[in-house]
């Protein structure tokens, strides 16, 4: 199906697939691509408008990421966001670009000159706006002016007297931006004029198609883990290709209390044929003494994929193995589609083994997780699948600080129950994207029923998100933060010290490791 479409150039921003998800919301496809993408490509693809991405460059530096300058005559509508619009002033005659005398970065105060400009229209004349960056404009490009300012920024947004060429020294995309969909809107559907023709169900149709096309009479090996990513893909293939799906469900040793009882429970109430394979023997003794983060992942991910190995020769051939493998995994491994930089490892994506005896299908591959939930929700995966908070393919494992064993897997998994529990009785677990407990390797004295102790302590994280790529810390009521707190140094023998992380995302991730 050919659909309006706008392309993200990719230059390095963490935020880089946020831009993508803004405009998705608007249910206007939106691709990214590389810089590097030649113009003859982008003429090809015919897109409605362009967007160039922030980055960590500067761009009056040695090798520094660039475009052809024959991009803006092609009078498709650009919009450069923080190094896209440096980039954007760089490159044309007039504009100049220099390392600031203070860095910017967090909220500030957005005067917009020009409220009558399609790309603010429907904005007040001051607006919060998040700023990232270290360099800045001080001359603009020939045929451009100023339509908005900070106090760093005098040149904090830029048109020329076309208006088809647009720069923001700002990050629309976050939602630390105020009105930061109304930004985007504007330039997709004011400026470029796009129609609104990408939904989830349409998604469906082209994804059955693909993988019908793609595996013909073959069959498919589908990793399920109990999460939504997991369960929804399962559901989506079975769809697809009905028997010819075999679905593997491995019990690493690294899940939470009682949840090989519940995913099975669940699986048999989707119509889901599971076989299930009990390998936490293996997947502990792999992990045996390692304590880096980045090793575990790696760890993991050639243990599954020869655990799965050695479930195809009981079943017989099997070419393609399915995951549930989304967006911001793929951002956060490695740089498939530009120079972002790797933040971690997952044990799905860069942790797979360069043998793997495997074809991958990867459906979701494109998709934020909030568009899984809607493709779940259009293939009536039941709502407490689908509102159940993501947990990371490596389970536990990377949620102990240090090194895993049983014993400290035994104490984790009570401590992260009570957590769970205790959430979901106050009435605030639909409220928060994810919530976890951290078990850390330092020891704490404390005092027990008049005893001094040297126990272990626990962290506690929650936080609130739409996307995962950015996420603020949940506002835990005092009263349910102290019953987790007692609750935890009472039941769960080996710790006696209970923290709560308030670090949001960026500058930390989510997860701890």
């Amino acid at each position: 199906m050919k659909r309006d479409a706008i392309v993200v150039l990719d230059f390095g921003s963490q935020y880089t697939q946020l831009i993508a998800r803004r405009i998705r919301e608007q249910q206007v496809y939106c691709e990214i691509q590389p810089y590097t993408l030649p113009l003859a490509d982008i003429e090809k693809m015919a897109p409605k408008g362009i967007i160039l991405s922030g980055g960590p460059a500067s761009v009056y530096e040695t090798d520094s990421p660039t475009i052809d300058a024959a991009l803006f005559k092609l009078g498709i509508p650009v919009l450069g966001i923080c190094y896209g619009m440096q980039l954007i002033a760089f490159l044309l005659k007039g504009g100049k670009v220099h390392p600031a005398s203070e860095r910017e970065y967090g909220n500030a105060q957005l005067k917009v000159n020009a409220t009558s400009e399609p790309l603010f229209d429907g904005l007040s004349s001051e607006v919060t706006a998040w700023m990232s960056h270290g360099d800045k404009i001080d001359n603009l490009p020939e045929g451009f002016h100023t339509i908005a300012q900070t106090q760093n920024s005098p040149i904090a947004a830029m048109v020329n007297a076309d208006s088809t060429l647009y720069g923001l020294q700002f990050h629309p995309e976050v939602e630390h931006t105020r009105d930061d969909d109304k930004i985007l809107s504007n330039f997709v559907q004011k400026i470029c004029a796009c129609e609104e023709n990408w939904t989830m169900d349409t998604f469906i149709t082209e994804a059955i198609t693909h993988i019908r096309t793609t595996v013909k009479d073959e069959r498919i090996l589908c990793a399920v883990s109990g999460g939504i990513d997991s369960m929804v893909l399962a559901t989506l293939l079975h769809k697809a290709i009905g028997d010819a799906l075999v679905s593997v469900f491995v019990d690493n040793g690294l899940l939470r209390q009682n949840e090989v009882e519940q995913v099975l429970a669940t699986c048999k109430a989707l119509g889901i044929n599971i076989e299930f394979v009990d390998a936490a023997d293996a997947f502990l003794n792999a992990l045996a003494g390692v304590v880096n983060p980045e090793q575990k992942r790696k760890i993991i991910g050639a243990q599954f994929i020869e655990t799965f190995r050695a479930k195809v020769k009981q079943l017989g051939p099997c070419r393609f193995l399915a995951q549930g493998t989304l967006y911001p995994d793929v951002i956060e491994s490695v740089s498939t589609k530009g120079p972002s930089a790797t933040i971690k490892t997952h044990h799905n994506v860069g942790g797979l083994p360069p043998d793997m005896p495997f074809e991958l299908i990867e459906p979701f591959r494109e998709l934020f997780k909030d568009e899984v939930r809607a493709v779940g929700a259009e293939l009536n995966v039941p709502p407490h699948v689908l509102g159940r908070h993501p947990f990371p393919g490596p389970g536990l494992a990377v949620r102990i600080i240090g090194e895993v064993t049983p014993e400290r897997l035994e104490v984790l998994r009570l401590a992260d129950a009570i957590f769970i529990r205790e959430i979901k009785d106050a009435g605030i677990y639909d409220d928060i994207w994810q919530a976890l407990a951290v078990l850390l390797p330092v020891k704490s004295v404390g005092v027990m029923g008049d005893e001094r102790t040297y126990e272990n302590a626990v962290a506690l994280r929650a936080v609130t998100s739409s996307d995962a790529m950015t996420a603020d810390w949940a506002r835990i009521p005092d009263d349910v933060l102290a019953r987790i707190s007692t609750r935890i140094i009472n039941e769960v023998q080996g710790i006696n010290r209970v923290v709560y992380d308030i670090s949001s995302k960026p500058p930390s991730t989510i997860e701890w490791e």
